[in-house]
């Protein structure tokens, strides 16, 4: 017999599905360092371009101020500003003086005219006939006087021929005739006198009927500019509106030498202003050009609702450019030096900043300031708004940058970039 076959481990060849493959296993641990790495960078990058972003935001410089007298009283600061609108104060919406049918207007917008000048006219048909009836009812009541005046001198004639018969021969002539004649003098005296009423009152109904003539011709009550027309030929226009297609102005005219600014200045400020004090206007059309005015008049009541007070400025540059309704601001200066002798009443400056950029919150007021291109918030004491300004009482020195737009939800440490900066 042959040797024994030898037997083979057969356990040798199980296989063990729990551990990997040491390829796999080197497979795996590589693809996750792998994404820590890339994750890693990401963060990081996603980091420095936060850091380093910035948001566009555009700012203001809060404005200082300074007292005139803390500085030698070399320039004048604005002292208040406020808006209001350019006005004349010589105006007048022109009307008929009689109600009727416009037949002619002479004028239109832009007209320069000179007091007395005939604007427009009514259709006068009727008044001119009215003027032609008293006329001749004039004539006629001339004409009862004169013949009234005539019998009053022959009645007179008469009794005195009569009582000159009777004084040389009584038998003549009766005392009852020499007293019936002077009664017909007394008589034809009377109707004179009646004749000479009725004339009186014709020749009233005759002015009468000349001035309602006249009041259909309108005419401009002083020298000036007409800068709207009311009503065309062919309207019926009347002393007052009355309704339906009844026109109450014919023209609207303004004596554009008389342009002042009108303004409301909140009434915190109105003790800073008095009558004669300088002022700068600046229109809202001509935002580049500024024109010299001065305080005409504060109105001595104030706005109850709006808490204003009107001040009413001249205008010293006289300037074509310039026309009624137009937008204004209006900066009260300061007094370029005080009265000799006259104690200043304070050096501290007076900050003033766009009360766009003064925000509310929490009961306080607060503003936005671009420090080394981040925003830090401030906590300020505010006064009331004026002509778009609010003055600044503490929390700023002057000359801060404010944030005043391109940020909806700032936050302190935001990292911004200055686009523009306008004082």
């Amino acid at each position: 017999m042959g040797a024994p076959t030898p037997m083979h481990d057969l356990s040798k060849l199980r296989i063990d599905r729990d551990s990997p493959p040491p390829g796999v296993r080197r497979a795996v641990v590589r693809n996750a360092i792998f994404a820590v790495v890339v994750f890693g960078m990401a963060a990081v990058t996603l980091l420095v371009i936060r850091q380093r972003s910035a948001v566009p935001v555009q700012t203001v410089v809060a404005m200082a101020s300074a007292d005139p007298a803390a500085k030698g009283g070399s320039a004048a600061a604005t002292s208040v500003t406020a808006n209001g609108y350019i006005v004349a104060r010589t105006r007048a919406s022109v009307s008929s003086k009689v109600p009727g049918r416009l037949a002619y207007l002479g004028v239109s917008e832009g007209s320069f005219v000179n007091e007395g000048d005939i604007l427009a006219r009514l259709e006068n048909g009727d008044y001119e006939a009215q003027v032609a009836e008293a006329t001749a009812n004039l004539a006629s009541s001339h004409a009862q006087q004169a013949e009234a005046e005539a019998d009053r001198d022959q009645q007179q004639n008469d009794a005195k021929r009569l009582r000159d018969i009777r004084t040389q021969n009584k038998q003549l002539v009766s005392q009852q005739e020499v007293d019936a004649a002077e009664t017909r003098v007394s008589t034809a005296e009377a109707r004179v006198r009646a004749a000479a009423a009725r004339v009186t009152a014709g020749e009233a109904s005759l002015r009468f009927a000349r001035v309602n003539l006249a009041n259909t011709e309108i005419r401009a009550p002083f020298t000036g500019t007409v800068l709207r027309k009311e009503a065309e030929v062919g309207e019926v226009v009347a002393p007052s509106v009355g309704g339906g297609l009844t026109r109450g102005a014919v023209v609207t005219m303004a004596d554009l030498k008389s342009l002042e600014v009108e303004v409301d200045v909140n009434e915190a400020y109105i003790s800073r202003l008095r009558g004669g004090q300088a002022a700068r206007i600046t229109l809202d059309a001509y935002p580049d050009t500024s024109f010299i005015g001065r305080v005409r008049q504060v109105v001595p009541t104030a706005d109850r609702q709006r808490a204003t007070v009107q001040v009413k400025v001249t205008i010293v540059d006289r300037d074509p450019r310039i026309l009624p309704e137009m937008g204004a601001r209006v900066d009260f200066l300061e007094p370029e030096a005080r009265l000799a002798g006259a104690p200043a009443v304070t050096s501290t400056p007076r900050i003033r900043v766009p009360a766009a950029v003064v925000h509310e919150e929490n009961g306080q007021s607060i503003v936005w300031l671009v420090r080394d291109s981040r925003l830090e918030q401030r906590v300020i004491e505010a006064g009331p708004a004026s002509g778009g300004f609010r003055e600044v009482r503490k929390g700023l020195a002057g000359g801060e940058m404010l944030l005043a737009g391109g940020v909806a939800s700032p936050s302190a440490g935001m990292r911004v970039s200055v686009t523009n900066s306008n004082r």
